[in-house]
């Protein structure tokens, strides 16, 4: 690799005395998908070039637990989720961030019934909160005359009523934002949600995925935003059923941000 990613563990930090600002939760998927961990680093190059002060946990990360509370096995969920609070109190972090809305909803919203409270961001809420603050600049970028449209991620509209940073933050591109009909609080699930990544599709007439890429289509997009890794996976796979690769490409916010920087 030519590029130098600089990605200091909580623990290289504890040992020097020092407290990073913001725990980055690289999450499973993020960790092990090949295509996920490319959302990762350019999440990375963003907080390098914006200069923040963080860590990653590295591999006393472990799984949130929220496939298997989804799945249905609460026990599984708590064993993981207790020994994750543990690490996490263990290293007093107080601002979590997550490219992974999955993680991002468990973590904020079910950790703190088993004594895990922590201020939780979504990477694009984090994101928005850089180019507000100037500590990232968005320069003239190449997306300009690219057509986006975005799709919501489940845990971060509809279970979290997040629906403007992500928007907010595509429209530094300067591009031109396509709402799908179904989108916001009505958006529809790309289909992996509730640990369904995970088995194969119920009878029916078509996958809930090639149905939203359907919606995505209509919008006549060159680009489908994402900002979960989830849905990258379900949209990208829609797409080939489309057999519209050629044409239209798949990426996250914090791609879009790091590719029109030049990162």
């Amino acid at each position: 690799m030519s590029e130098q990613l600089i990605v200091p563990t909580m623990a290289e930090l504890m040992a020097e005395g020092k407290t990073p600002d913001i725990l980055f939760w690289v999450g499973s998927a993020g960790s092990y998908d090949d295509r996920a961990k490319k959302i990762t680093k350019a999440f990375v190059k963003i907080l390098n070039k914006a200069k923040v002060n963080f860590a990653v946990l590295g591999t006393e990360e472990s799984a949130t637990g929220d496939l298997a509370k989804r799945a249905g096995n609460e026990f599984l969920f708590q064993m993981q989720a207790v020994i994750n609070i543990e690490v996490l109190n263990g290293y007093q972090v107080k601002r979590i961030v997550t490219c992974d809305p999955h993680s991002f909803n468990c973590i904020k919203n079910e950790y703190p019934g088993l004594g895990g409270n922590y201020e939780v961001l979504h990477h694009t809420q984090f994101i928005k909160e850089l180019i507000t603050s100037k500590k990232l600049e968005i320069k003239d970028s190449d997306f300009k005359s690219k057509r986006i449209t975005f799709h919501d991620p489940c845990y971060l509209g509809r279970a979290n009523s997040e629906y403007d940073a992500p928007r907010e933050v595509l429209k530094t591109l300067n591009a031109t934002l396509l709402e799908m009909k179904r989108s916001k609080s009505t958006a529809l699930c790309c289909g992996a949600g509730g640990a369904q990544m995970f088995k194969e599709p119920e009878k029916g007439d078509k996958d809930i995925n090639e149905l939203r890429t359907e919606d995505a289509l209509e919008t006549k997009p060159d680009i489908i935003a994402t900002g979960c890794p989830y849905c990258m996976t379900m949209m990208s796979d829609g797409v080939k059923v489309k057999e519209k690769e050629n044409d239209i490409k798949v990426m996250d916010i914090a791609e879009l941000i790091a590719s029109s920087q030049n990162l």
